[in-house]
């Protein structure tokens, strides 16, 4: 069994959708980001590349990489887990949170947990997703960002590279 950390965040602005865990949130703001800054999906995929010792998100999909231009994140969290199965992983759980201030994100927690548990192969009781407020401190507190963290847990039965 191997464990990865992924965090990602991006400024919230005018004239962008707001998308977390490939859902769409109706609401004033969006994310600003090169592809649809979905911190959520972002967070996972660093967390899967961690485990995996494959570096991180920029390493696989850089901003400066035009393919990527306002690309969904759920198309690079499937070619993020193609790439760890290649290597021989596979995902077991994923424990993650959202640090919003507005708007409220639990009644779409359910459609995160099962489009992320979908790509990855998994149950959607395996992906935990949780949201919290900043309890109005620094930029996430204000509404001028949104941040995700995620951990988790990948298992393997590669030879080449061996649990320890």
């Amino acid at each position: 069994m191997r464990t990865g950390i992924g965090y990602d965040s991006h400024r919230m602005v005018d004239g962008r959708k707001l998308i977390l865990g490939g859902v769409e949130i109706q609401y004033q703001k969006g994310l600003l980001g090169h592809s649809d800054a979905d911190v959520l999906i972002h967070a996972v995929i660093d967390a899967m590349f961690g485990a995996a010792s494959m570096g991180d998100i920029g390493d696989h999909y850089p901003d400066s990489d035009e393919r990527y231009k306002d690309i969904s994140s759920m198309i690079l969290l499937k070619d993020a887990y193609r790439l760890i199965k290649e290597n021989g992983y596979k995902v077991v759980n994923i424990d993650s949170v959202i640090l919003c201030e507005s708007p409220r994100l639990r009644d779409y927690i359910p459609a995160m947990r099962h489009n992320i548990a979908g790509i990855l192969e998994i149950p959607d009781n395996a992906v935990s997703i949780k949201a919290k407020t900043n309890e109005g401190m620094g930029d996430i507190g204000r509404g001028d960002m949104v941040a995700a963290m995620a951990t988790i847990l990948l298992a393997s039965d590669n030879k080449k590279f061996p649990l320890y």
